[in-house]
């Protein structure tokens, strides 16, 4: 059986005309980046949970996307980083929310789930724990770019409300090794003047990540309360177990309810036999894929 990897960098009001070359090209990079440390674990034989991981750490590294270093401000003017693992050999799965100073909250969530009795771990208690787990740990500021400072003074110029150009910079990947067996993983700094302790669905298990062996790996990017609300990455996969839907068929149908739920979005799929899928109600998701079969495709706008 053949290995895939899938990843995506978010998406959103991206068009040719409006998002400029050089921040196309630097997420271009990025994601082929990112495709490369993914493609070294499956391509020597490693579990598909370490690839998803190392995909998704490259990218919260890479301030061009909404997770780790670049992600957005909330309203109290800091960065709050939430992200999810999960394996789909036995369902196991670690999540985090509400990070502020764990540099790669994707490791986090990661220990989580293998370090701790719980799921879901929010806020400084979810950092102390990654600092008793040994990961690095730096200051808030170290997240924190010129460019989203100035998107969170604009938001908040206008009370806070978000506008038509919104990007959901959000990360993901799924993978599928030559076993059959799948793991997704998730990881976002949330949504631009976020209020409240607001979660999204990113570290949601069954909404923004899911992987289960017996149908599909799913990572989501778009207006979380939405997914939540359509438990997206559980009912692509039901779909397929309990309804015969393919790959594609139950994606388009998830993507299909969270839009008649008002919200837009993406989502990225694997399934156990190498099947992959992906698709996005918005203008452009950034996105890439890879495979044993050496077919590689980095995508941006509205291309499959």
């Amino acid at each position: 059986m053949s290995w895939t990897l899938m990843i995506h960098g978010g998406c959103g009001a991206m068009r040719p005309a409006t998002l400029a070359p050089e921040a196309e090209e630097l997420a271009r990079t990025g994601l082929a980046a990112a495709l490369d440390a993914g493609e070294a674990v499956l391509a020597s034989g490693g579990a598909p949970l370490d690839a998803v991981e190392a995909a998704a750490r490259v990218l919260e590294d890479d301030p061009a996307f909404n997770a780790g270093r670049g992600s957005v401000l909330a309203a109290n003017g800091r960065v709050e980083l939430d992200a999810a693992i999960m394996d789909g050999k036995d369902r196991r799965a670690g999540a985090v929310a509400g990070l502020t100073t764990t540099r790669a909250p994707i490791s986090a969530a990661r220990a989580a789930m293998e370090r701790s009795p719980h799921v879901l771990l929010t806020y400084a208690e979810a950092d102390a724990f990654a600092r008793e787990a040994e990961l690095e740990q730096v200051d808030n500021a170290w997240f924190v770019t010129p460019e989203r400072k100035a998107q969170l003074e604009t938001v908040m110029a206008t009370g806070g409300k978000f506008d038509a150009d919104i990007k959901y910079g959000t990360v993901g990947a799924v993978a599928v090794d030559q076993d059959g067996h799948v793991a997704a993983a998730t990881s976002t700094g949330g949504l631009t003047a976020k209020r409240w302790g607001r979660i999204g669905d990113s570290p949601l298990i069954g909404a923004g990540t899911y992987a289960d062996d017996r149908s599909c790996a799913v990572s989501a990017t778009g207006l979380g309360e939405a997914f939540i609300r359509a438990v997206a990455g559980h009912q692509l996969a039901m779909r397929m177990m309990l309804s015969g839907e393919s790959l594609q068929q139950a994606l388009d149908a998830v993507l299909a309810d969270v839009r008649e739920l008002g919200g837009n979005g993406g989502l990225i799929a694997v399934a156990p036999s190498g099947e992959a899928a992906w698709g996005f109600t918005t203008p452009g998701m950034y996105r890439a894929r890879t495979g044993s079969d050496g077919a590689r495709e980095v995508a941006v706008y509205s291309e499959r």
